[in-house]
C-alpha cells in the first residue's frame, strides 16, 4: 500500500521542524548543557577558576538518592571551559558516615580549600527512629589540594560554638544540625562563608552563621589559621516573622565594604540582610525588592547571589510565591546594581527551563572567565554546565535605564489609525518556522470600563491555531491559545490596567520554556500579593501558527455594553522578547522615568 500524501507530507514537515531544532538548539534548554556528571544523586556542581585557567568542580554525590548511605564528596576539572570533565577524585570516600556539601575556594596563591559537613559523631539514630538521614548531622570540616584537586589534605574541623539553636536541638547539643549552600567569597582580605543551623531534625527551625578567616591568603599552615565565628551573640541570622526556616544563606561583598546576605523561607520570598561591620552585627532581614519596589518571590528553594567581576551582582531564583521545595523549573535570573549600600534588582527574566515541567533544578553557581559567563546547576541526578550567549547580562543589567524600542524580530506594526474596531490585518506568511521560537504581542489599549471580556483582538492562523486577547477581571487583560485540541487561559497582574488612559501591555508566548507572561506599563507580573504566580506553563502548540488574520475588537452589536475599546499601537514580534526589552518599549512610550535612573546617580 503506498503512503497516502498528506502522512508523506506531515512526515516531511515534521523533519523540517527537528532539522531546524538541531540548528537552533535554544541555549536556556537545560538538556543542551554539557555534562559535569551523573549519578542517582548529585549535587551542589560548584566550580574555581584555577590560575592556569582549568576550572575545578566539587560536589556531592551518591548511588542512591539524597540522603542515604555512601553520600560522598568529589572533584573533576575541565580544561576546556565546561566542555569535557576529567574522572571524578574522592576528596571524602564514600562510607557509613556521609561527607556533603562541598564548597571550594581559591586562595591568592593557588590552593584550593573545600568546606562541608561530615558526621563524625557517627550518629545514625534519633530515639526509636534507626537509619536517619544523618548528612546534615556531626562536624563542619575542610580539606585542601595544593595540586589542582589530584590529592587532597587530612580532615580538619571547624569549631562550631554551640549556641541556643544547638542546645535546643534534638540531642540537647551534644549533635549540632547545619548545612551550607554558598561558596566562600572574599572579604576584605581574607575569606568568609555562609552556613546554616538548625534547631530540630531535619531541617527545621533554623538560621544563618558564618565563618570567617582573615589569614588564609597569608597562613599556609592550616594550624594557624584564624577563625571566627558570626554574628556576634547567641542568635544568628533570622526574622521570625517570616518562619520558622531562615535558611541557605550565600553572600558577597558590595563595593562600598558591607556584606550582603540572601537565604530562602518559606513566606513566598527570600529575605535579604547587611551587614556594615565584616558581619558582626546584621540588619533584621526582609524580602528584597525589585527597583520598582515590587517583593521578589521564591519558594523554599535556593536563592543563589554573585557577584561579578564588572562590580554587578546577578540573583537565581524562581519567580513564584509557593512555600515548599516544589516548581524550581524554570530557574530566574535578576541583576542588581549598588546604589547607596544597597541593592536593586531588575524584573526577571527566564535563565534555565526543564522541558519536564515537573523536574526541578537548583544549587547552580556562577563561572566567569575571560568576559564570558556560565552557570553550572543540577536536577539532583544530572550535574551540567551551560555557556550563556555573550551580552545577555549586559542586556538585564541595562533594563534600569534602557529606553529604545527592540526592532529585532519585529514582523508587523500598526498605529491607531490602522487598529479600527473590526479592522483585519496580517502578516505575510514566510515558512512554518517563523514563530517556532515563540511570539510577544506589544500594544498600547485604552479602556472606558473595566468590564471582563472586552474584545481586543482575534487571530485565527490557517491551520485552525487561536489566540484570542480581552479585558479581564479586576483590570487585567487576559490570553487564550489553542491550538484546535488544548486551551490555555491567562491573563495579567490584577489592578495594573487603568479605566480611561493609555495602558502598555505586552504578552509573550515562549514555546521553548512553555511559558506565558505578561508585562503591563513597565512592570513583569509575579503575582505580586493577589496569586502565587504571575506566568503560567501552556500545554498547546503554538510553534507554527501564523498571524494571516487578525481581527481586531469586533463584537456584537445590541450587547447593551458600550466598551469602548481602542488599541492605539501594536508591535508582532516572532520570538518571546526579554522582559527587559519590553519595559524598554513601554518607557521609550511613556517618554518618562518608570523607574530611578541609575546612570545619574551616585553609586
Amino acid at each position: 500500500m503506498k503512503p497516502r500524501p498528506f502522512i508523506i507530507l506531515f512526515f516531511i514537515q515534521l523533519c523540517f521542524v527537528f532539522s531546524l531544532n538541531a540548528q537552533n538548539p535554544d541555549w536556556r534548554n537545560a538538556k543542551n548543557g554539557s555534562s559535569i556528571y551523573t549519578n542517582g544523586y548529585c549535587d551542589q556542581p560548584y566550580v574555581v577558576v584555577l590560575e592556569n585557567g582549568k576550572w575545578l568542580c566539587v560536589f556531592t554525590t551518591n548511588e542512591g538518592r539524597e540522603g542515604t548511605g555512601g553520600q560522598h564528596i568529589v572533584s573533576c576539572i575541565s580544561e576546556d571551559q565546561g566542555k569535557t570533565w576529567s574522572d571524578t577524585v574522592r576528596i571524602e570516600s564514600p562510607g557509613k558516615e556521609s561527607a556533603s556539601w562541598a564548597m571550594p575556594y581559591l586562595t591568592s596563591y593557588g590552593r584550593v580549600f573545600v568546606f562541608y559537613d561530615y558526621n563524625g559523631d557517627k550518629i545514625h539514630q534519633l530515639g526509636d527512629r534507626k537509619n536517619i538521614r544523618e548528612d546534615m548531622l556531626g562536624w563542619y570540616c575542610y580539606k585542601y589540594s595544593d595540586d589542582e584537586g589530584i590529592s587532597w589534605s587530612k580532615r580538619y574541623r571547624l569549631d562550631v560554638r554551640k549556641t541556643p539553636v544547638d542546645l535546643n536541638n534534638n540531642w540537647s547539643g551534644k549533635v549540632q544540625i547545619m548545612w551550607g549552600i554558598g561558596k566562600p567569597v572574599d572579604v576584605d582580605n581574607g575569606m568568609m562563608f555562609a552556613f546554616t543551623k538548625i534547631g530540630q531534625y531535619s531541617a527545621h527551625n533554623s538560621e544563618g552563621w558564618f565563618f570567617r578567616c582573615d589569614n588564609i591568603h597569608s597562613e599556609k599552615n592550616p594550624q594557624k589559621l584564624k577563625w571566627k565565628m558570626l554574628p556576634e551573640g547567641e542568635y544568628g541570622l533570622k526574622n521570625p516573622s517570616l518562619g520558622p526556616i531562615n535558611s541557605e544563606q550565600n553572600i558577597f561583598q558590595l563595593n562600598n565594604g558591607s556584606i550582603y546576605c540572601m537565604y530562602r523561607t518559606i513566606s513566598g520570598y527570600p529575605a535579604e540582610s547587611y551587614s556594615t561591620d565584616g558581619g558582626k552585627n546584621w540588619t533584621l532581614p526582609q524580602p528584597p525588592e525589585y527597583e520598582n519596589g515590587f517583593k521578589l518571590k521564591n519558594p523554599r528553594a535556593c536563592p543563589r547571589i554573585w557577584k561579578c567581576k564588572n562590580g554587578k551582582y546577578l540573583f537565581w531564583y524562581h519567580n513564584h510565591g509557593g512555600w515548599n521545595f516544589n516548581s524550581r523549573n524554570p530557574a530566574w535570573i535578576s541583576g542588581g546594581i549598588e546604589r547607596k549600600g544597597k541593592i536593586i534588582w531588575s524584573q526577571p527574566e527566564i535563565l534555565i527551563y526543564e522541558e519536564n515541567i515537573d523536574t526541578r533544578m537548583s544549587y547552580p553557581d556562577l563561572i566567569e572567565q575571560d568576559r564570558k559567563y556560565w552557570v553550572s546547576e543540577t536536577n539532583k541526578e544530572d550535574a551540567r554546565c551551560h555557556a550563556i550567549p555573550d551580552g545577555f547580562f549586559d542586556k538585564i543589567w541595562s533594563q534600569f535605564d534602557r529606553k529604545t524600542v527592540t526592532t529585532e524580530s519585529l514582523l508587523g506594526e500598526w498605529s491607531e489609525n490602522d487598529l479600527e474596531v473590526g479592522r483585519k490585518l496580517s502578516i505575510p506568511y514566510e515558512d512554518s518556522s517563523q514563530f517556532q521560537t515563540g511570539f510577544t504581542i506589544d500594544f498600547r489599549i485604552e479602556l472606558s470600563n473595566l468590564v471582563s471580556g472586552q474584545p481586543v483582538l482575534i487571530v485565527q492562523s490557517k491551520n485552525g491555531k487561536i489566540v484570542e486577547l480581552q479585558s479581564g477581571e479586576f483590570g487585567a487583560i487576559q490570553i487564550v491559545i489553542n491550538d484546535g485540541n488544548q486551551t490555555t487561559k491567562w491573563n495579567s497582574d490584577p489592578g495594573l490596567i487603568k479605566a480611561f488612559g493609555e495602558n502598555c501591555v505586552s504578552v509573550s508566548i515562549d514555546n521553548g520554556s512553555k511559558i506565558i507572561q505578561f508585562v503591563v506599563n513597565g512592570t513583569v507580573c509575579n503575582g505580586r500579593n493577589f496569586r502565587q504566580y504571575g506566568w503560567t506553563h501552556f500545554k498547546p502548540k503554538m510553534e507554527d501558527i501564523d498571524f494571516n488574520n487578525i481581527e481586531i475588537g469586533k463584537f456584537e452589536r445590541g450587547q447593551g455594553v458600550n466598551f469602548g475599546t481602542k488599541l492605539t499601537h501594536m508591535r508582532i514580534y516572532n520570538r518571546p522578547l526579554m522582559n527587559s526589552e519590553l519595559i524598554g518599549n513601554h518607557r521609550n512610550f511613556l517618554g518618562k522615568e518608570l523607574f530611578l535612573n541609575l546612570n545619574s546617580k551616585e553609586n
